[in-house]
């Protein structure tokens, strides 16, 4: 005669479910409150800059154009152009800190700006998640991010190609090195992007807007591993 089958205890298996479903909804609440924590900070604190210099008909290629951006018409020949002045972190960053108030930019250093960065609403975005954790005004805040550009002289090559360039994130590294000769290599970093694309070029700054070597955010072989990427040619007339 068949031996009967132990009977299986319900009870202690739901049991079980229960405290897994316990257990992974307190890491998902824990998880989610570090993230916030992270997007937050304390304005002012943080430990160097990066200045990050976009190619813009990369982005106009990979998303600008379809939203009708006025740096990707054509009207003028975007090559690089400021993306913005980031509150750095030895290891991440800051973003969106709490002033006390809501952040805004005056129209007259909007417009102040236009000539480096080629969108008000990008002028706009950019102090409202990078510059509030500057520990800066508004004008404060862009006065030094255009003192660190214009510290930054751009490789002729790179002024306003007409055809794509192909070339090696090293050969990009070199080019500025060569043309700014305070710049280090661990001072610089290359960010590629969608389609073997140049991205940006990130260079880092003191708090006082003097060189510095850059952290962990800018390890190259994070930012872009490729052997080459494609500079996408500048579209537009002087």
């Amino acid at each position: 005669m068949e031996k009967p089958r132990p009977v299986t205890d319900r009870s202690a298996r739901r049991r079980e479910r229960h405290f897994l479903c316990a257990v992974l909804c307190c890491s998902a609440s824990f998880l989610a409150a570090a993230h916030t924590a992270a997007a937050g900070g304390t304005p002012g604190k943080f430990d160097y800059y990066v200045m990050a210099l976009s190619w813009s008909p990369t982005y106009c290629a990979e998303e600008g154009r379809n939203r009708g951006e006025r740096q990707c018409s054509g009207q003028r020949p975007y090559a690089f152009v400021l993306h913005g002045l980031w509150p750095q972190y030895a290891k991440g960053w800051p973003d969106y800190c709490d002033i006390g108030r809501k952040p805004w930019v005056p129209r007259v250093l909007i417009d102040a700006m236009l000539d480096i960065m080629p969108s008000p609403r990008l002028v706009i975005h950019q102090y409202r998640k990078h510059g509030t954790c500057s520990g800066l005004s508004p004008e404060a805040y862009y006065t030094l991010a255009r003192k660190t550009h214009d510290a930054i002289q751009i490789p002729a090559r790179y002024l306003s190609p007409n055809r794509p360039i192909t070339v090696s994130p090293q050969e990009i590294e070199s080019d500025f090195l060569k043309t700014n000769r305070d710049l280090e290599p661990e001072m610089i970093s290359i960010s590629c992007g969608r389609g073997k694309r140049l991205r940006e070029v990130r260079i880092c700054f003191t708090k006082e807007g003097r060189l510095t070597a850059c952290g962990h955010n800018e390890d190259q072989t994070r930012l872009c591993r490729l052997d080459k990427v494609v500079m996408p040619p500048v579209r537009g007339k002087n």
